[in-house]
């Protein structure tokens, strides 16, 4: 699958933005304006004026759209979900090279409110990857107790966890000590089992 290095930046912040909600987290990760400003600013977002408490609110209605996607049972209700999404941010292609970039299409109009922007942004990105077929790239981490969602860019769509640094270690150390504890009791069962009766 091609993905652009716009779209592969937009799913990121996604990615991201998803992950801030306390479903995923078990805490509320956008709770006030500073945590908001502090996301914009490390997502390196462009073209956004002074945050509200307006945008807040609409950040995390968006988030929870958003995450919809995710869960969606159909192709088609995944459309859905993110044509609402699109229509609403009230989208507006345009080619821009800001800030050294290259050419590139921005789908926010200039200086729009950050829910408008983002909305625009992450849900031409989901709209690429419904439109090529790859919905199932859009997962939720398989270890037991967490529910952060990823983005699998893998060439064969073989990325099971949210970090294979954290969940996915997580995982093969607890396998390992199974393995481990199972082998020991093999042993132990074999060491103290009773004798054979000789003839």
């Amino acid at each position: 699958m091609l993905i652009t290095h716009d779209t592969e930046c937009a799913l990121s912040i996604l990615v991201e933005l998803l992950n801030t909600s306390p479903e995923a987290g078990g805490r509320e990760q956008l709770a006030d304006l500073d945590a908001l400003g502090c996301f914009v600013a490390r997502q390196e977002i462009s073209e956004i004026d002074s945050l509200t408490a307006a945008d807040l609110a609409a950040v995390h209605r968006l988030r929870d759209q958003l995450r919809a996607v995710f869960s969606a049972e159909t192709t088609a209700q995944a459309a859905d979900l993110v044509n609402a999404v699109v229509a609403a941010a009230g989208t507006t292609p345009r080619l821009t090279n800001h800030d050294h970039h290259g050419w590139h299409i921005h789908y926010f109009a200039p200086h729009a409110a950050l829910g408008d922007h983002l909305g625009a942004e992450l849900g031409m990105a989901l709209a690429f990857i419904v439109m090529a077929g790859e919905r199932e790239r859009l997962r939720r981490c398989e270890a037991p107790g967490c529910a952060r969602v990823f983005v699998d860019l893998s060439r064969n769509r073989s990325r099971r966890y949210c970090d294979s640094r954290t969940c996915g270690n997580r995982l093969h150390v607890a396998a390992y000590r199974a393995r481990q504890r199972s082998a020991e009791g093999t042993a132990d069962s074999a060491a103290t089992a009773p004798a054979g009766v000789g003839g």
